[in-house]
């Protein structure tokens, strides 16, 4: 009599995943186990398909060698075939599909995998300049690494860690309460699955040790502040031979006492007198390639923006240049003696009666504008 299709006794399809074809199981395994179905054949018969079944189409290469010859993959000891029954007898209990389909399902596994160490964050102050062009900075921090006695073990040299007597080296303990069973990590092993009978002298068992070190960390040019650079395995060292965590180096640049960034723009105040705002001028600027030439046309007013292309910031992630935009302040003089003084009261007796009104527009808004306001008022 021709077997029936693996796919089939598992009612999924041939594209199933992992995930598919596990959930199956559980359903149809519980649905015929013989504990349910005690003194049922027929059950039993189609528990023992249903697990050969799952066996074969959670192995990736018998899943394939299946996928490609069907049962004759399996025949005359070929691959060593899914496990039937169990070889006779009960078939097993509901911890088994307990703790190999919910176990599997949910993440648990039967024995907890040895932890990556945890990533660790370094804060790093910067200057404009050292952002902006890029910096090699060398950083110094306490971490956990791993043992160099024992290797990561914990176990002292000579000796290794032994299987937990508690749970057997499963990491996991079950209890049944009722129909069900619980599955939770050992209380003695901590889920590990051994534990250590002579520890290490040196980490004490740990596998790993407290240790500063020394890093050169690459800050790239461009970068601003929440910026983040990852040094991949450089965080802690994980337990018992486990992957390092990563190093984040949180970028914080520092404010500056001529530009302050935004994007990829730079801002800066450059004061100007009184008599360079009104006859124009040239005026030296700072930027940070250098000093350049800035010219000042007449009658210009405070707060007037020049932008300068291209002396602003690269960013990290690419594209056009910014650029460095100029906001002119007008300075009121100070400390003037007699003269400069007398000066003055000649300039601005030359704005009285008519002309004053040309020579300053937005004083002669502002005062229509007041008049109007008051005059709304007392309506």
């Amino acid at each position: 009599m021709a077997k029936q299709d693996y796919y089939e006794i598992l009612g999924v399809s041939k594209s199933a995943d992992e995930r598919e074809i596990k959930k199956a199981y559980k359903r149809l395994a519980m649905k015929h186990h013989p504990d349910r179905n005690q003194g049922d054949k027929e059950s039993e018969s189609k528990f023992k398909e249903i697990k050969e079944a799952y066996e074969i189409l959670t192995d990736a290469q018998k899943r394939a060698a299946y996928d490609q010859y069907g049962h004759a993959a399996f025949e005359q000891g070929g691959m060593g075939g899914g496990g039937g029954y169990g070889g006779g007898g009960g078939g097993g209990d509901f911890s088994d599909i307990f703790g190999d389909v919910f176990g599997d399902i949910f993440g648990g596994g039967r024995r907890q995998r040895a932890s990556r160490g945890s990533d660790l964050r370094y804060n790093m102050d910067l200057t404009l300049e050292e952002a902006v062009r890029g910096v090699t900075k060398e950083i110094r921090i306490p971490t956990l690494e791993e043992c160099d006695v024992c290797h990561g073990s914990g176990a002292k040299a000579g000796s290794k860690p032994v299987s937990c007597p508690t749970c057997h080296g499963q990491g996991q303990v079950q209890m049944r309460q009722g129909f069900f069973t619980v599955q939770q990590a050992c209380p003695t092993c901590h889920g590990r699955g051994n534990i250590i009978k002579d520890p290490c002298t040196k980490c004490h068992g740990h596998g790993r040790v407290e240790r500063a070190k020394t890093l050169s960390v690459k800050i790239p040019a461009g970068v601003d502040t929440g910026d983040r650079i990852r040094l991949e395995g450089e965080g802690e060292a994980g337990e018992q031979g486990a992957p390092a965590g990563d190093l984040y180096v949180q970028v914080q640049v520092k404010a500056h006492k001529i530009f302050e960034r935004e994007g990829n723009n730079l801002y800066c105040e450059v004061p100007i007198n009184f008599a360079m705002a009104a006859l124009g001028g040239e005026i030296e600027v700072p930027t940070l390639d250098g000093r350049v030439k800035l010219k000042i046309p007449s009658e210009t007013q405070t707060g007037k923006l020049f932008r300068m292309r291209a002396r602003g910031v690269k960013s990290v992630r690419g594209g056009a240049q910014g650029d460095l935009l100029c906001r002119v302040v007008v300075e009121t003089p100070v400390s003037l003696n007699e003269k400069q003084k007398q000066l003055l009261r000649d300039l601005e007796e030359s704005f009285g009666g008519a002309s004053g009104e040309k020579n300053s527009p937005r004083s002669k808004s502002f005062l229509d504008g007041v008049k109007k306001f008051f005059d709304d008022l007392t309506r």
